[in-house]
């Protein structure tokens, strides 16, 4: 039985010549790496625009600002196609199963951007004794990137973007902002 094990356990590669070799070793790491970047080169938001954030969302698919250039271009309108959600605008308690359940929805590896101060905790509307606005969509599926604003300029939503990339493959891809105004 011994040899029935070791013959089994341990396959031979032969060349044309008769002599072996061994199979070649993938290293999963590497690979993973790649598909990393791929994904973060290639992002398919979907939007779930709720109030004014959403203009700011179309001026970023406009000329001036282009997230073509960035990977992102384009928007899907059905969850089973993104891997990343942008929420923009106020998150009611009448529509926060319906953004629970598209979150859900999403496959996996997936990213959620709050955008603008409504998204991130219910901007203007969040009073004492208000009932019918969820203080911020974090509350209700994991945020993994916050633009604020009141709206959000579009540059703010391509940083945004960028911080995605950056958390998908661990390193900035593109330029800093210049800071300060100087070199």
């Amino acid at each position: 039985m011994a040899a029935q094990d070791s013959a089994v356990a341990k396959p031979e590669f032969l060349t044309a010549g008769g002599a072996r070799i061994d199979p070649p070793v993938i290293k999963v790491e590497a690979v993973q790496n790649i598909l990393d970047v791929c994904r973060a080169m290639s992002l398919w938001p979907m939007t779930f625009g709720l109030a004014c954030c959403a203009i700011e969302m179309m001026a970023v698919g406009m000329a001036r600002f282009d997230i073509s250039r960035f990977g992102a271009e384009v928007f899907r309108p059905s969850p089973r196609q993104s891997d990343l959600m942008i929420v923009a605008g106020t998150v009611t308690k009448k529509m926060a199963p319906a953004v629970v359940r598209l979150y859900e929805q999403m496959p996996a590896p997936k990213y959620v951007m709050a955008l603008g101060n409504c998204a991130i905790s219910g901007g203007p509307f969040r009073f004492k004794g208000q009932y019918g606005i969820v203080e911020g969509v974090d509350n209700l599926i994991p945020v993994d990137v916050y633009v604020p604003g009141c709206p959000p300029r579009p540059e703010g939503l391509l940083e945004g973007l960028f911080e995605i990339q950056k958390k998908m493959t661990g390193r900035r891809w593109w330029p800093n902002p210049v800071q300060g105004g100087g070199k």
